[in-house]
């Protein structure tokens, strides 16, 4: 019975009939196949025991650094024959030498003294014996004579000598490439003959139950979703998104918010300045006249204008949203911004130099602490975070101020979460701000942490294709 076999099976078994031991390279240049085609249809001819697949790894030589000035000078034990040779009475003392063999020295005399070329007489050496062409430097010569192209180490027949080379540092320059070679056995040898008549080949059958490879779909970051997903509930919210630049004056990133210039966060080990760089319009003169009087009333110190143009890459994003409002000045307003954030901070296991912020801000006339904590147990709600608590603390530029807490079922502890606030009178007062502002932010990365069941939040960064690739969409 005829062999079922594909038209590729077949064009390899043919070229394969022809010659023997061929790469699959060469298959491809005698079949007209395409590489993949050739290496999927060996990979049949194999399954079927109808070819042998033989691996083997050849190595090349070329000279290295050494081994070049070598070629060009000769060796160092020749360099010191030929020195001595043209000396007086052949020979020369052993500080004269070392000036003119410099970092070859020692070399050349352990060489010269192992072929017997030197003998040492107290600070002398002296010349002696033959000095015929070593087997070092035949082979080096020989390397040489191919040169630019590499040499097979396989046409080098003094192998011990190609060992003493290769321990001499720098000397050569060892590379392998590994071969597949395909062969047919007397079963592909049969097979071959049977279908050698086109009018007998026939079609391989195709199994419909064979796996089908996987097909991996372009797909959004799994941050990625989280960061869509806080943006859709504080939109069902009905709050507004603003976006502003990453880079910001020290002025909106830390005098507006009331954080004094000498405030250890304004320094470099906390935080990434623009070197050299400030900012030509920070406000108004009205913004900025009174929140210098605030500073100089509530923090005591001589508040300096240059020091607020400073550029820094923003260290959250409430230097936008305190911008909007002191821009639009709204009785009512339900606004929020996401972005990148950066602090110069150690990387570890639950910080990240620059990271995701998501800031949410409520302007109006009877607005409370109460409806700052409702709207974030709503919030933690949809995002499916069912256990919630609130926490005094202290923040810079709130008071009073909570830590939102979410109780993590698989850790089995709770997790400190969102800051939030109501913004102090020295904030919004010397921006003509008059009504109550409810703000609240935090990290999107911790968010993600959770919902993903991550304990280290570089994880998210990693690039693990096996994790991105299966993460689920909906958790």
């Amino acid at each position: 019975m005829s062999q079922v076999l594909h038209p590729i099976e077949n064009k390899l078994l043919k070229s394969l009939l022809e010659k023997q031991d061929l790469t699959p390279e060469e298959l491809c240049e005698k079949t007209q196949l395409s590489i993949d085609q050739v290496r999927r249809g060996i990979e049949w001819l194999k399954f079927k025991e109808l070819v042998q697949v033989n691996e083997y790894v050849k190595s090349f030589v070329a000279l290295g650094k050494m081994g070049n000035e070598a070629f060009e000078k000769g060796l160092p034990e020749r360099q010191l024959v030929n020195y001595l040779k043209s000396a007086p009475g052949f020979s020369c003392e052993i500080s004269e030498l070392k000036n003119q063999l410099k970092n070859e020295f020692n070399p050349a005399i352990a060489y010269a003294k192992k072929n017997g070329w030197i003998e040492i007489y107290e600070n002398r050496i002296l010349l002696k014996g033959y000095h015929d062409t070593t087997p070092e430097e035949a082979t080096i010569k020989l390397i040489a004579s191919k040169s630019p192209q590499v040499l097979s180490v396989d046409e080098i027949e003094d192998k011990n000598t190609l060992d003493l080379l290769k321990k001499r540092p720098e000397f050569l320059a060892i590379t392998s490439t590994k071969y597949t070679t395909v062969h047919l056995t007397e079963k592909g040898i049969d097979a071959t003959k049977n279908t050698s008549d086109d009018t007998n080949v026939l079609v391989r059958a195709i199994d419909v139950e064979a796996p089908a490879p996987t097909v991996f779909a372009a797909r959004s970051h799994p941050l990625q979703d989280v960061i869509n997903e806080v943006r859709e509930i504080f939109i069902g919210l009905g709050f507004t998104e603003i976006v502003g630049n990453q880079t910001q004056s020290s002025f909106w990133n830390f005098d507006a918010l009331f954080t004094p210039q000498d405030h250890p966060a304004r320094e470099m080990q906390d935080t990434f300045y623009l070197k050299g760089l400030h900012a030509k319009n920070i406000g108004t003169k009205n913004q900025i006249s009174n929140i210098s009087q605030v500073h100089k009333k509530g923090w005591r110190y001589d508040w300096k204008l240059e020091e607020s143009k400073r550029l820094v890459l923003r260290t959250h994003t409430t230097c936008v949203t305190i911008k909007e409002l002191a821009d639009r000045l709204p009785d009512e307003a339900r606004i929020f911004s996401i972005g990148r954030v950066f602090r110069n901070e150690k990387v570890s296991y639950k910080h990240l130099v620059e990271f995701n912020q998501v800031e949410g801000v409520v302007v109006g006339k009877n607005v409370s602490l109460r409806d700052l904590m409702g709207l974030q147990k709503e919030f933690y709600l949809k995002m499916g975070m069912k256990k919630i608590k609130f926490w005094p603390t202290f923040f810079p530029y709130t008071e009073p101020s909570l830590q939102s807490m979410v109780y993590n079922e698989k850790l089995g502890k709770w997790v400190e979460l969102f800051g939030m606030g109501i913004f102090r009178p020295e904030v919004t007062i010397p921006l003509g701000i008059k009504n109550p502002v409810l703000a609240w932010g935090g990290g999107i990365e911790r968010i993600a942490m959770l919902k993903y069941g991550l304990d280290d939040v570089r994880e998210l960064y990693n690039n693990n294709l096996g994790w991105l690739r299966n993460v689920s969409k909906c958790q």
